[in-house]
C-alpha cells in the first residue's frame, strides 16, 4: 500500500495502529489490509474494479505503423509490438542495445548511431505513431521563448525534429517522473508548448506507477501522447485501467500470473567478501538499520554522519513486496538491490524479470551493458498496457475516419541507404558523433 500511494511504511503502518484501517497478519507474520477495506481509496478501487481483462483482448482493427527512437535494450519497443504495433524503423546508438534488438528481432530495421544524423522526411504521412523514452538532459530555455529553436543540442529536440518530418497521426515520448519538477516546471512547459508549436494536442500527461500494471517494481514514468490536431477533435483517450493485484518478487521469481516457470539461471555480478559479510547480517526487506551499529559505521562510512533515511544501504529486498526502481548497476553502494535469500547481487534474468522482459529476450554486451539495458528499460507491461490503450485510440479513430496502412518498404531501403553513405566520427570522450562527409545536407526545417 505504501508503494502504491506515495507515503511512508511508517505512516502506513500508523494507519493500522490508529486502527484507520482494519489490518490482519498472514502466516508469516506479515502485516497487511484486506482491499475491500481500503475501498475509498482511489488507487484501490481502480484496482478493486479493474477493467483489464477487458482491455486486454485489443487488437489493431489494421495494421498500424510505428517507428520508435532511443529505443535502447527494446522494453518499451517490445511492449508496443505486444499491443499490436509495426515497428518499420528503430534507432538506437549503443552498439551493444543495437546488437540486443538485432539478436531478438532480425526483422527490424535499425539504424544503430545518432538520431541527429538521420533524415526522416521520405515517410512523412506514412506512420500512424512514432515513440520514444528521449534521455533527459539538463536544459532550460522556458526564459527565452524561442520556441523549437530552444531546445537544439538536446535529444527532446530529435524526438521534435522526427515528428515534425514524418507528422506521424499520434506520438508518445515518456521520461522519469522527475521531469515535471525539473528546473521548477519550466522544463516541462517548455516540451508542452513544443508540442503545441508542431501541430499536436497533447492529452494531460500522467506519472503512471508501473506496480499497477503487472510490473513487479516500483517505477514510475512520466507518459506524454500527443494526437495530431486534425485528428484531436476525433480522438478519445482513456488510460489504461490497473491490474487487480499488486505483484511482489515472488511473482517474478517464481511461476506465476506473470512467468510460467521458476526464473532461470543466468549470469550476474558478485560482491567482494567483505561486503558479502556485511550484507548476510541483512534481513529481507532490511537495510543498515538492521545491522549492528559498529558494523553499519564502518560499512557506511562518511555516509553515516549524512541526513536523509540512506534506506538504499545494504539493502536487501524482499519476495512478499515489489522491487525498488532498477539502476543500471545491481551493486551500488547507495542504491542496494541484494537478492532476497541469497546474498548475492540479482542475477541478468532476475533483473530482467522485474522488468517484465520475456526469458526469451536475451541481452548482448559485457555484463555491464546487460545491466544496463535492463536497468533503463522501460518495464514491458508497462509499456504494453499504454500500447494497448493507443491502439483502442486509434481504432476508434478508424471508425470515424478509415484510412489504409500505408506501405513504406521503399522510404525505409531510401534511409537506410542514406545512413551507410553517411561518414560519421564517433568522439570516445564525450559520446557524441559528427558527419566528415555526408550524400547531402540534412534540413531539420523544411
Amino acid at each position: 500500500l505504501a508503494a502504491l500511494l506515495g507515503p511512508s511504511s511508517a505512516t502506513i503502518k500508523g494507519w493500522a495502529g490508529k486502527g484507520k484501517y482494519k489490518s490482519f497478519k498472514t502466516p508469516l507474520g506479515i502485516s497487511g489490509f484486506e482491499m475491500e477495506d481500503l475501498r475509498d481509496i482511489e488507487d484501490v478501487a481502480e484496482m478493486l474494479d479493474s477493467r483489464w481483462s477487458d482491455e486486454f483482448t485489443t487488437r489493431p482493427v489494421r495494421v498500424f505503423n510505428s517507428i520508435e527512437l532511443f529505443a535502447g535494450g527494446g522494453g518499451l519497443a517490445l511492449g508496443m509490438e505486444k499491443a499490436g504495433f509495426r515497428h518499420v524503423l528503430l534507432n538506437e546508438f549503443d552498439k551493444s542495445a543495437c546488437n540486443t534488438l538485432r539478436v531478438n528481432r532480425p526483422e527490424w530495421n535499425i539504424i544503430e548511431g545518432d538520431v541527429r544524423h538521420i533524415d526522416f522526411t521520405p515517410l512523412r504521412g506514412k506512420i500512424d505513431f512514432l515513440s520514444g523514452g528521449f534521455p533527459c538532459q539538463a536544459f532550460s530555455y522556458a526564459g527565452k521563448q524561442g520556441g523549437f529553436n530552444d531546445i537544439r543540442g538536446t535529444m527532446f529536440f530529435e524526438l521534435a525534429r522526427a515528428v515534425k518530418e514524418i507528422q506521424p497521426k499520434v506520438f508518445m515520448g515518456e521520461n522519469v517522473k522527475g521531469l515535471v519538477s525539473h528546473d521548477n516546471g519550466r522544463t516541462f512547459k517548455t516540451i508542452c508548448n513544443i508540442i503545441y508549436e508542431l501541430g499536436y494536442t497533447l492529452i494531460p500527461p500522467r506519472v503512471l506507477k508501473a506496480i499497477k500494471y503487472q510490473v513487479p517494481q516500483k517505477r514510475e514514468r512520466i507518459i506524454l501522447i500527443a494526437v495530431r490536431n486534425d485528428l484531436a477533435p476525433i480522438a478519445r483517450f482513456e488510460w489504461p485501467s490497473p491490474f487487480s493485484r499488486i505483484m511482489t518478487l515472488k511473482d517474478a521469481f517464481y511461476k506465476s500470473e506473470i512467468y510460467d516457470t521458476d526464473v532461470p539461471e543466468s549470469n550476474g555480478a558478485s560482491y567482494p567478501l567483505k561486503k558479502q559479510k556485511v550484507l548476510e547480517l541483512v534481513p529481507p526487506g532490511g537495510d543498515w538499520r538492521d545491522l549492528p551499529d559498529d558494523v553499519a559505521r564502518d560499512y557506511m562510512g562518511g555516509s553515516w554522519y549524512l541526513g536523509g533515511g540512506k534506506t538504499g544501504m545494504a539493502r536487501r529486498l524482499s519476495l512478499e513486496e515489489p522491487s525498488l526502481t532498477l539502476t543500471c548497476s545491481p551493486c551500488q553502494k547507495q542504491t542496494e538491490r541484494c537478492h532476497p535469500l541469497f546474498t548475492r547481487p540479482l542475477s541478468i534474468r532476475e533483473y530482467a524479470r522485474i522488468q517484465t522482459f520475456p526469458d526469451n529476450w536475451m541481452f548482448k554486451g559485457t555484463l555491464s551493458d546487460q545491466y544496463k539495458q535492463i536497468g533503463n528499460a522501460v518495464p514491458v507491461n508497462l509499456a504494453w498496457a499504454v500500447g494497448r490503450a493507443i491502439i483502442r485510440m486509434l481504432n476508434e479513430m478508424e471508425k470515424m475516419n478509415p484510412s489504409a496502412t500505408s506501405e513504406c518498404s521503399e522510404e525505409v531501403l531510401s534511409i537506410l541507404n542514406a545512413q551507410k553513405k553517411l561518414v560519421v566520427v564517433k568522439d570516445l570522450r564525450t559520446g557524441t558523433s559528427t558527419i566528415q562527409s555526408r550524400h547531402r545536407q540534412l534540413s531539420l526545417f523544411d
